[in-house]
């Protein structure tokens, strides 16, 4: 009885307030400054001293460099696309039913993380690093807020246990 109650995917009802109650959190307005925050300071870097950084590289390292910036603003419009989507259940512009649509949610596949040059200037490095971790946090919330019932969570072993050993007493 404990197995089935523990173990079973979240309905659908229940998944839909989980995902209005993260919109109006304090760790969603967190998240989503750190998110545009982030996503500024990387377009100012990119745009400015990043772009002078580039041009002092070799022909090797500026291509590098071209992949590594793609990859950084791939990631960072990725989540700011799954942030604003949580502003709008928030502010009522969407629902938390069609937040749970499949486009609306992250893609799990992972853009490769270790830059491809030994030159690469270390601030692009750091923004790197910066956007794999908050990727990494926001595709954790997703992964949580919109479990649907092919992604259930692995059995609790414990649980699982506790259910044989109540069969077993009952006869």
């Amino acid at each position: 009885m404990i197995k089935a109650q523990m173990t079973s995917a979240p309905s659908f009802a229940d998944r839909t307030r989980t995902v209005r109650d993260f919109a109006r959190s304090e760790l969603f307005d967190r998240t989503f400054r750190e998110g545009m925050e982030l996503v500024e300071e990387t377009a100012a870097y990119l745009d400015g001293e990043g772009r002078r950084d580039s041009k002092m590289l070799s022909r090797a390292a500026a291509l590098a460099y071209a992949a590594e910036s793609m990859k950084l603003t791939t990631r960072l419009m990725q989540i700011a696309s799954w942030l604003l989507v949580q502003r709008a259940v928030r502010e009522d512009d969407m629902t938390p039913e069609t937040a749970c649509e499949p486009r609306y949610r992250l893609n799990e596949r992972r853009i490769e993380s270790e830059p491809s040059h030994a030159e690469l200037p270390i601030a692009l490095i750091e923004y790197l690093v910066r956007s794999e971790k908050l990727f990494d946090r926001t595709l954790y919330l997703d992964r949580r807020m919109y479990m649907d019932d092919q992604d259930q969570a692995p059995e609790n072993p414990v649980l699982s246990q506790m259910g044989l050993l109540e069969a077993a007493f009952r006869g």
